[in-house]
Formats: structure tokens, sequence, C-alpha cells
């Protein structure tokens, strides 16, 4: 069987139905785009073809390219995989532009053929592309199906002509949700967006019923017409100059100029719209090249789509246990985090029992759930009847004998050890003996709360990020007993509910908030140094970080900070290092100050809970010094405060695989998109430069720099993280 087939309807249309065997979605190879080409040339050839369509033979249009493919041509071009990546996306100019002219004469645009598609549900990246190739573009009405060009979310933009036709058809601010933002669009947005022609039940049949119908007006691209003007304006007219100096602009807000790959999404914009259509295409190519050729774009490919694909379809998980998918799940504990988890729960189908000490504070729990689905009906991303059937799967109680038949438990009670036995050994009493339990702890070893516990082997932890409905990423905790079919159970769990998960070992704060806390902790000490607030977040945004380590504070809360500093000092005793960090935490508390939710923390908050400025109390206490330090010496200190604790994570055998450090990273807090995550960056950067970097910052800052043992190993022999502990290899 062959990705695509070719058949010739009773009308004289000719179909061409992608349909990529062995796969259950549409993703475009070398050898797809040859074939492809192939059938274009026979119903162009073919007097007795009046048209083609193109379709999909899977529920779904296309996902995109075979990112793999991009990764074979550089190695195959040897010395020169820049030529090389060029010349496959001209490659792919090519032939799109034969199927878009469809046969036209140059000079008259007649004799052409009209192309249209019929897109029978989601269509992302290349399948966008050829779309956009096609004179007509038909999509299903069924609002689960999405269609855009979500490429810029793995560090690359469109570069198989999506980018060109896209900006000629709409102009270049209209342009910037689909290509600055990747924003996958319902179908009837799409149509408002000129991403789509018509919406219909039947995709096909309206695709071919308009190739039967087309005039010769009709398959001519505005671009190939006499007169054409770029929508909004071109750079050098008076209209299309504010355009460009406004999306230059916003892309640089959004991006803090942290992200490659919309730099030059914009040139390619810019330059590509001052030329004809053909050379515009060209620098686009080159463009893609130059993003391609960029090691943050082989990062971010690598762990926000390879490494992220892999690990959510269970990279990690136990071969030999059977299927574990749970039918019903016991939530303890309806706060926050018990509410976020009983909600998500209950949208992938489960039935969920949502426990806490009376009903009126279990119906709360529950009600989160009902404000939340309200809230999507507003936007008209759910209905009322779909909000109904979600809250029948959740039933609230204070009664414990509820779990009976339930095949997992979450426990999101009190951060309290000796409230947690407690639950343990009520709940165990009452749920089957093959009963998985989980803690939702963040901070507490597992390894202990397991103790309360009958069954060690049947106990491991699954730590929420919050809010729970939107973080990706979920942090699954062995314990020291814990069992391959606990592991199993929690990894199964967790792709019902689509979250991306990582698996490690059990030790103080896990993995995350291991590195999140140093994070925080660097751009405190630094306040304490006299280093402007401002400074410390604005060098952490333009790292490509959502937030600062100031801002992260008072959205986590300042007491909870101090809590957490108090209950890991008395739990290491003696060889706790004392930090001016905490002297500022637990300043800060007393002063009242907690962080945003008490409207006042390292910021001043207006009634409604914005932002308004730094608090200026905090320069009495801690007056900024005269002389300021260097943006990339501000920027190192909080990089490599987190990235050393991945390493020792690793050396520590906390974290198992690479691909969960990085992904969990980036997922998890947000840490610079654009690296690839700690371990990447270490790459980009190289070991030998980490290393001799760690003794610079170590000397004039502190032991919490000292360059871990296995980085000075790697250092000394020139490896990276990605040669070394090559997952790929290490699973065959």
């Amino acid at each position: 069987m062959s990705d695509f087939t070719y058949d010739i309807d009773g009308d004289g249309v000719a179909v061409i139905t992608w349909d990529a065997p062995g796969k259950s979605m549409n993703v475009l190879t070398r050898e797809a785009l040859e074939l492809v080409e192939g059938f274009i040339d026979q119903a162009l050839s073919d007097d007795a073809v009046k048209g083609l369509v193109l379709t999909s033979g899977k529920k779904d249009f296309a996902g995109g390219m075979d990112l793999n493919v991009l990764a074979s041509i550089r190695e195959e071009s040897g010395d020169t995989p820049a030529q090389g990546l060029f010349d496959f996306t001209m490659e792919g100019h090519r032939i799109l532009r034969k199927l878009e002219r469809a046969g036209m004469e140059p000079k008259t645009n007649k004799g052409g053929k009209p192309v249209a598609v019929a897109i029978n549900g989601t269509c992302a990246g290349i399948g966008t592309e050829i779309a956009l190739a096609c004179h007509h573009r038909v999509m299903t009405t069924n609002p689960k199906a999405k269609i855009g060009l979500p490429e810029i979310m793995v560090g690359l933009f469109p570069g198989c002509g999506g980018t060109t036709r896209y900006v000629r058809m709409v102009g270049a601010v209209a342009s910037a949700p689909v290509l600055l933002e990747g924003k996958m669009m319902e179908p009837k947005k799409a149509k408002g967006a000129s991403l789509v022609d018509a919406l219909a039940d039947d995709p096909l049949a309206a695709a071919k019923d308009w190739v039967l119908n087309a005039s010769a007006a009709d398959i001519v691209k505005p671009w190939d017409a006499k007169g054409f003007k770029l929508p909004g304006g071109a750079p050098y007219q008076p209209a299309g100059f504010m355009n460009f100096v406004g999306a230059s602009a916003m892309v640089n807000a959004q991006t803090q100029g942290a992200f490659p790959a919309a730099k030059a999404l914009l040139s390619a914009i810019y330059e590509g719209a001052l030329v004809d259509f053909d050379t515009a295409l060209k620098i686009e190519a080159r463009w893609f090249t130059h993003i391609l050729m960029n090691p943050s774009s082989s990062a971010m490919i690598r762990s926000l789509f390879l490494n992220k694909q892999a690990l959510e379809k269970g990279a990690v998980r136990p071969s030999d246990i059977a299927d574990q998918n749970v039918k019903k799940i016991g939530v303890l504990g309806a706060g926050m985090m018990g509410a976020g988890i009983a909600l998500v729960s209950a949208q992938a189908g489960i039935e969920v029992v949502l426990i806490d000490r009376d009903q009126d504070a279990a119906d709360r729990g529950k009600s989160y759930a009902a404000d939340y689905a309200d809230k999507g009906i507003k936007r008209g991303k759910t209905t009322p009847e779909q909000k109904e059937a979600m809250l029948a799967q959740i039933s609230a109680t204070a009664d414990l004998n509820a779990l009976k038949g339930c095949d997992l438990i979450i426990e999101a009670v009190f951060e309290d050890p000796k409230v947690k036995a407690e639950m343990t050994q009520k709940v165990e009493a009452i749920i089957p003996e093959d009963c998985i339990f989980a803690s939702n702890t963040s901070t507490l070893p597992i390894s202990e709360l397991a103790k309360a516990s009958a069954r060690a082997d049947q106990f491991i932890g699954i730590h929420f990020f919050s809010p729970v409905e939107k973080m990706l990423l979920v942090e699954i905790i062995k314990g020291k007993d814990t069992g391959a079919r606990a592991v199993a159970k929690a990894l199964d769990y967790v792709r019902q509910i689509r979250k991306t998960p990582i698996v490690v070992n059990d030790a103080r704060f896990f993995y995350a908030n291991r590195c999140i806390l140093p994070y925080l902790n660097e751009g405190l000490r630094m306040i304490t140094e006299g280093v402007s607030p401002a400074l410390i977040d604005n060098a952490a945004r333009q790292l490509g970080f959502p937030v600062g380590p100031l801002q992260l504070t008072d959205e986590t809360s300042i007491d909870l900070g101090a809590k957490i500093a108090r209950a890991t000092k008395a739990a290491m005793g003696d060889a706790y290092p004392d930090s001016p960090a905490d002297d500022l935490i637990f300043w800060m508390e007393e002063q009242g100050r907690l962080g945003r939710k008490a409207g006042k923390g390292f910021f001043d908050y207006d009634a409604k809970g914005k932002r308004v400025e730094y608090w200026k109390g905090l320069s009495d206490q801690y007056p900024p010094a005269t002389a300021q330090p260097d943006l990339i010496e501000v920027q190192e200190r909080l990089m490599f405060a987190q990235v050393l604790e991945a390493v020792r994570a690793l050396e520590e055998n906390v974290l198992m695989d690479i691909r969960e450090g990085d992904v969990g990273a980036i997922l998890g807090w947000g840490f610079a998109p654009w690296s690839g995550g700690p371990l990447s960056w270490l790459d980009i950067i190289g070991t030998p430069y980490a290393a001799a970097r760690c003794d610079q910052l170590s000397e004039t800052y502190g032991e919490r720099f000292s360059c871990p043992d296995l980085l000075r190993d790697m250092a000394a022999k020139g490896q990276s993280f990605y040669r070394r502990f090559d997952p790929e290899k290490k699973s065959a």
C-alpha cells in the first residue's frame, strides 16, 4: 500500500486520496511527496480529467510533515546541510506551485484545471499548506475538527508556501493569529479567517461539485492575476508601513526576542511582500532553512514534538503490564486541586467520586466543574448538554463508602503527613485490594507517605500542576516500593486525561519543584544584593520564561514559600543551607505581603487583582545598587540555578530519562521553550563552556553553582547529553 491513491470518478474528477498505511494521522514523507506529484502530472495530462480533488482516507486530513525527514536530509547533506535543506524546501515549493498553476499558460492564465481539497477532519502544518495551494477548500462542519499552521509552537514557521500564500490572502496583520500564534481553528472560525472557502457535511461531494462548476477565473490565484495588491498594503505604502511596524512590535512584545522562529517568520513576510510571488517563495525557503539550521529549532522539535509525543505514547511505560485504563476514580479533597482533578477526569469520561469532610465542601468542589463548563458555553467551546453529561460523571459526597469499586484513588488533602496517613488508612479499609492509591503531594516524599499504606507496591505519587485543567504536565513519582502496575496505572490514567506524563524516582521536591525553587530563590537573592526587581524579572522574560521569579513567587504565594523553607529546614537540620532568600521571604510574610491572593506582595495590585507596579517598600528595605549587573550575568545565574539541579537529578537517578527532564521543564514551569529544555540548553552551549562557567559562578556566588561530577566528566570528554544518554539507543 502507498500513502496516496488515484481514482477517476464517473464525472471525470480525479480524486487523490491520502491514507498513509499503519498511521493514525497522515504525515508527509519524501516518498509520498514524489508519489503525489506523479498523480498530479497524470491528472493534468489526461484530457478525460476535468479537475482534481485531494482528500483523506482517514478521519482527519493531515498532521503535517514527518519531522524526521528534515533530520535525515541534514545528515545526508554532509558538509552542506543548509544547501540540502534549502533544495528540499524548494522542491516542495515547485510541486505545490505545479498544483496551484494546474496546467495554466504562464502569460494568459488559461488552460488550467480546477483543484479542490476536501478537508474531512483536523488539518495542520503541511496539510494546511497543501490546502492553501488548491483553488478551493471545503471543510467538514464537525466542530471537533481543527485547521491551522501551528509550526511556530515547535520552533518553526510554515515553510512550504503557507507563510507566503496566507499573507497574500489576508494581509500581514490578519495573518498574525494563524502564523505567529499557531492557533488551530474550528471550521466556522477558519472560514472567517479565509483558511477555508466553504463548509459542508460531505466535503468530498461538495469539492467535486465545485470542480465540475468552476470557471476559468475561479482557478487563478489573486497573486497570479494582474494588478495584485497585498491586503492591508505593502511595506513601502503608508498603511502597510504602519502594519509592519505594528507587527514587529507585537512579535517582540510576545516573544521578548527569545524565539528565533518568530523573527525569521516576520522577516520572510516583510521581504516577501516586496517582490513577486515566486521570488517570495525563495525568500521563505531561505528563512525556513535559516531556522532549521538554528540549534534552537532542532531542540524545540525534539522536545516539544518528538519527545513529548513519545512520552504520551508510553515510551517509559512498563511493557509487560496489561492495559490499566481507569474506570472509576476517587478524589480525596475537593479543594482547588481536587476539584481540578475531578474536572479533567470527568471530561475524559471517567466516573468520579469527589470526597470532602462534609457535603457542602464536596458540592463546592463539583461546582468548580460546573463553573468551568459555563465559561466554555459562553465561549462556544461546549454545550449545555455536554456540561450535564460531564457533571453526571461526578458524585460529590462526604461518605467514604462511595469509594467502593474505585480502581484509582488520588489523594489531594492538606499537605500534612499525619492527615494524609490517616486518610490513606481509612480509605484502604474500603477500596478494593487491587486499587492503586496515589498522592497529589508536591513536596512530601512518597516513600515516607507510603509507610501508612498496607500496600506500598500500589502506592504512587501523581503530582498535578495548578491550575489542573490548564497545565499540560503530570509528574508521576515512584516510591521505594512502588510496583510496575502502579506506574502503568498512573501513565494510562494520564493518557486518558490527555496530559503529558514524566516518571521520576522519589526524592525531596521530586524533579519539577527541585528545579523551580532554585530559580525563585536566585531571583530573591539578587534582591538582597541590590539588583533591580525589574531587571531580574525582565531578564527572565527575555530568556523566554512566561514570568520572572518575583512575579512567579507572587503567583504561587509568599507564605507557601515560607512554609516550604521552614519544613525543609526542619527536615534537613544542620544540612540545610541558610539563604538570604529565606530572610527576604520571612520578612515579606511578616509584612503581610503574601502575594497576588492577598492583593499585595512584591507587586502592588489594584482592586481587580491586576499588577500595578513593584512595591516601593521593597526598595526601602533592600535599596537597589547604584551599579547594576550585566543582563547576561543575571540571565546565566537564573538559568544555571535550574539546569544544574536538572543535572543533579539525572546524576542521582531521580530523573531516569533525559526526554522527561526537558519536556517536564518546558511544560511544568515554562523553562525557556526555545532551548528545548535544561539538558538541551547545555548541549547548545556545550558542556565544556557550561563546566567552566560553573567554576566562575561558584567562585563569585557560592557553592550552589558548583559543577556536578557528571557535567565535569562530560565536559572533559566533549560529550553532549543527547549523545551520552541517547534514549533511542537505550530502548533499543
